[in-house]
């Protein structure tokens, strides 16, 4: 079995903010899979489900953002799976909007809830899949800074829940890749895609 979570903050008032773009992420997924992410267990909110020849377990922790890791710890240990068998969606402010990038491992780069999960699993040694909510270039070419709490937490306007219609489609689509035919084949699919300037 793996273990696919999506992290975000519990409650109808976060539901449609920035920093909720992972459990946004596993409700696309459940949704792709007809099941509920109803069942209370490890602290979260989950559903089985057979994804690309996997069965999976869908989370959404609902210990809020910056305690995730123990959700995620409760359910490794409770379902006997090691950190290989773990998936994380969650929001990155320094991806633009409508992108995601895959990682085998990384810092937190000062998103708590990562730092929960690599602080409770005693490593950083585990897959993420980074779901882009920062700002596009502007007309003029500048980068519209975005940030801070007030973003993160506040409701999505209708354009930006359009744009991150996108990077939650490619999300959907990573999590096949990365089950179906490992994390290498996924990064090398999507990180490209998300850097269409780079040099070959």
């Amino acid at each position: 079995m793996k273990l696919i979570v999506g992290l975000g903050n519990p409650g109808p008032e976060y539901a449609f903010t920035p920093h909720n773009a992972g459990f946004l992420a596993i409700d696309r997924l459940a949704e792709l899979c007809s099941v509920q992410v109803t069942n209370r267990r490890g602290r979260a909110l989950t559903g089985k489900a057979r994804l690309a020849g996997h069965d999976v377990l869908f989370a959404k922790p609902q210990t809020y953002m910056n305690l995730s890791g123990l959700s995620v710890a409760a359910l490794l240990d409770e379902l006997q799976l090691d950190v290989e068998d773990l998936i994380v969606l969650y929001d990155e402010l320094a991806i633009p909007l409508g992108s995601i990038r895959i990682r085998e491992r990384g810092s937190a780069a000062g998103h708590n809830g990562v730092k929960s999960i690599s602080s409770e699993l005693g490593t950083e040694e585990w897959t993420r899949i980074r779901i882009g909510i920062g700002r596009t270039p502007n007309a003029t070419g500048e980068t519209v800074k975005s940030g801070g709490k007030d973003f993160l937490l506040a409701p999505m306007r209708r354009q930006m829940l359009e744009e991150l219609n996108a990077s939650l489609d490619q999300a959907v689509r990573a999590v096949e890749v990365v089950l179906s035919s490992g994390i290498g084949a996924a990064m090398s699919e999507f990180n490209r895609k998300a850097e269409p300037s780079s040099p070959a």
